[in-house]
């Protein structure tokens, strides 16, 4: 209870400050999860947080849901396929070589992970977090290519891991329970039912939806509750079948479009409203969480996590990017831009669901921790820095350079 309290005044405070923050280091991920950090020292609480990890998996998987299809909703076709170039090649190569890399670098520093935990760890951390990076994709200082582009991968990446995830967890249960049968539901199972579950949700559901706004038979206020319905059918459908949510949140993301034309205005209101105070929750018990764990942190998890953050990261968009002419400070922006938050968090504890009772549960579990909280602060302290240096670099190019064109033709 403790804990809720001390949240609810940490929002309404961080409310009346919010636009004075904007212009300082200090963000919104940064805020609650140092809160979080700290309020973990009053005994009281301590005595909630075995109770609240049940509660931050369910909260975190609803918040992943809700991103996964608000992300997909969001997926602007005429945007996209006008600026298709660097972001198809941000999650294509890019993403790839990052899972590659991570696996690498993690069987390299931990001995104990097989390749396929060690497939688990890289496909956690390979999504980017479009919150964390929210300040870069609202300044007008940085170009509209590379912003629309940053955010396009923040905004599919989540969904793209999520199929590498769930693969490398059915690889690591091989052993015990037969590699053909593993993966066999997992292809028929997680993949196959997730997307035919939010095929059918999202086309009937913006079908539905799109006939009773036609007739008149919604209000508007009325039109956003009815949209955010369809990822909770996805989570509530998927879990006696066997069927994973989260892929079929994604699809039905994506599906909903083709028949309700207005999916994306609503989804964006629910995010910037209620979909906030649940990212912002995650955050603040992650937070308390991070501190249970300080004493079990060792130096190989840090430099996994440095590692993780700079050249499993950038060296994929580095190469992601060859050929397309852009600016080495561009490269390098964008390439450290890649933060962790709210996606790893949720991917982590999922796997924690699926209890594989690894060798390497442990580890996994910490160095997604310490990464994320890395990444929380080291973004976020320097986001600012970066777009000004980033701008200053930028001052002398030509107006005909890569980075100031947004059509583009391959």
């Amino acid at each position: 209870m403790i804990l809720f309290l001390v949240f609810t005044f940490l929002v309404f405070l961080y409310s009346l400050l919010s636009k004075r923050l904007e212009k300082t280091v200090i963000t919104a991920p940064i805020l609650f999860c140092a809160a979080g950090m700290l309020i973990f020292f009053y005994t009281p609480v301590q005595e909630e947080i075995d109770f609240d990890m049940k509660t931050l998996l369910k909260i975190a998987e609803i918040g992943l849901v809700m991103l996964l299809f608000t992300d997909a909703t969001n997926v602007n076709r005429k945007i996209l396929k006008r600026n298709r170039y660097i972001p198809v090649r941000l999650l294509t190569i890019g993403l790839l070589l990052t899972i590659i890399l991570g696996t690498l670098a993690a069987l390299g520093i931990f001995s104990q992970l097989t390749i396929w935990e060690a497939g688990i760890l890289a496909a956690i951390l390979a999504p980017t977090d479009a919150g964390l990076g929210q300040v870069i994709v609202n300044s007008p200082r940085v170009p509209e290519r590379i912003r629309q582009s940053l955010n396009v991968e923040a905004g599919l990446n989540d969904g793209i891991s999520v199929p590498f995830l769930m693969f490398f967890i059915a690889l690591s249960l091989s052993s015990s329970q037969g590699a053909g049968s593993v993966l066999t539901r997992f292809v028929f199972e997680q993949l196959g039912l997730g997307v035919l579950v939010g095929v059918g949700i999202g086309f009937f559901g913006g079908l539905f939806l799109d006939i009773a706004r036609k007739k008149g038979w919604m209000t508007s206020s009325m039109q956003q509750l009815g949209l955010i319905t369809l990822p909770f059918f996805c989570a509530l459908v998927s879990e006696p079948i066997g069927a994973s949510m989260f892929i079929a949140a994604f699809v039905a993301g994506l599906a909903v479009q083709n028949r309700y034309a207005e999916a994306a205005k609503h989804s964006v209101e629910f995010t910037e409203g209620w979909g906030q105070l649940l990212n912002y929750f995650v955050f603040f018990l992650f937070g308390a969480f991070a501190i249970k764990a300080w004493g079990n942190f060792d130096y190989k998890m840090v430099i996994y996590a440095v590692i993780s953050l700079t050249l499993v990261r950038m060296i994929p968009v580095a190469i992601a990017l060859i050929g397309t002419k852009l600016s080495k400070p561009t490269v390098i922006f964008m390439g450290w831009f890649g933060p962790r938050g709210l996606a790893s968090i949720v991917l982590g504890l999922v796997y924690l669901e699926q209890e594989t009772n690894t060798a390497g549960e442990g580890i996994i579990r910490l160095v997604v921790i310490v990464t994320v909280m890395l990444s929380i602060f080291a973004h976020g302290f320097t986001t600012l820095p970066g777009i000004n240096l980033y701008a200053r670099k930028l001052s002398g190019l030509d107006e005909k350079s890569p980075e100031k064109q947004v059509e583009i033709s391959e």
